[in-house]
């Protein structure tokens, strides 16, 4: 009596060995993937609109309402002004969200204001990832037909003193991941490679005209990559 006893005693186990494995595997909810939201930043002469093709396409790939925010502000204002209003725009994002961090994506002279934040006010405490698409980062002197007119466009002239200060010293600051894409043919851009950030992984896209570099999808793909 002993052996078959044996065998049903081995077999009861077994049973039960893989009841209790499979109730350990459906117990552990599949994770979801996270994402930290992501903030936009328009640049000279725009406005929030500029990305919505760029946020159709997060959403498609997976990203919700609730992790995208497109910034708006007075581009006609000097970038250290928007650079606050930024650092309390990116506190509500992350009270609302309850995330730690954010991923910075800005156009043009977003990436003025944006590294203002990052340099001056403690914006590296709360970003992620920074990307630069066409970002006027060391200046540019088609911006002559408006420094005149806007401080914020006298600030993205080449030479300013605003663009000395914030390109003195760490160009990427802090434990922020960097990254600027900018274009061969960049026609508000002179010279094209103003964009590239010192520290940064700067990815040259080809042609693409300054307008098109946040509604781009090739762009738009890599810039995903970048932050994802």
């Amino acid at each position: 009596m002993q052996r078959p006893m044996r065998r049903m005693s081995a077999a009861v186990s077994a049973v039960v060995t893989s009841l209790l494995l499979s109730l350990s595997l459906s117990a552990a909810p599949a994770q979801a993937a996270t994402h930290d939201p992501i903030v936009f930043v328009h640049g000279l002469s725009s406005d929030a609109s500029s990305w919505d093709d760029w946020i159709a396409d997060f959403k498609a790939d997976g990203y919700t309402s609730s992790q995208l925010y497109a910034f708006s502000y007075d581009w006609s204002k000097s970038n250290v002004t928007t650079a606050g209003q930024l650092s309390s725009y990116i506190k509500t994002v992350l009270s609302q969200t309850g995330a730690s961090k954010v991923d910075l994506v800005v156009h043009s002279m977003g990436a003025l204001n944006s590294r203002y934040y990052l340099k001056n006010l403690g914006g590296t405490s709360y970003v992620d990832d920074f990307v630069s698409v066409a970002g006027v980062n060391h200046g540019t002197t088609t911006a002559s037909w408006c420094s005149w007119l806007y401080t914020s466009c006298a600030e993205m002239y080449t030479g300013s003193s605003f663009l000395t200060s914030l390109n003195s010293g760490d160009e990427t600051p802090g434990s922020v991941s960097y990254a600027s894409y900018w274009s061969n043919c960049d026609e508000a851009l002179t010279p094209d490679t103003t964009a590239i950030l010192s520290g940064a992984t700067n990815v040259e896209v080809g042609c693409v005209s300054h307008t098109d570099m946040n509604n781009d999808y090739g762009v738009y793909q890599q810039v995903r990559g970048f932050v994802a």
